[in-house]
């Protein structure tokens, strides 16, 4: 495989979303799911893949929590791979979500009833 230059400065990291998904629930409350693959790209080529291995072990717990929007947000289904000397950690963040805005307010209604008796 031909590598490509592209002024990449090892050690670097790579963050992608991957296939996010929101679902609807009750009212104004949606499910928002989404995966990340996190690329790191080692600094060693002799020695890449014990480098990946020590990354990956710091990546657990330091993504195990992760500030969002002033909430706290716990990562789950974490795992990862070493293919061709380079880190794919994957991790999920699912939590959620309101919509804001303005409520339509119903308008005025009249009802009676008759009572028999």
């Amino acid at each position: 495989m031909e590598e490509i230059q592209q002024g990449l400065k090892e050690p670097c990291f790579f963050i992608s979303s991957v296939n996010p998904t929101f679902r609807h629930y009750m009212g104004k409350r949606y499910l928002r799911q989404s995966q990340f693959v996190i690329q790191y790209f080692p600094e060693s080529k002799d020695n890449a893949n014990a480098e990946c291995d020590e990354v990956a072990e710091r990546m657990c717990w330091c993504l195990e929590v992760i500030d969002a929007s002033g909430g706290l947000v716990r990562g789950r289904k974490m795992k990862y791979e070493i293919v061709d000397g380079v880190l794919n950690f994957f991790v999920n963040y699912d939590c959620f979500v309101y919509q804001m805005g303005q409520q339509e307010r119903m308008e005025g209604m009249k009802s009676s009833t008759n009572v028999k008796g």
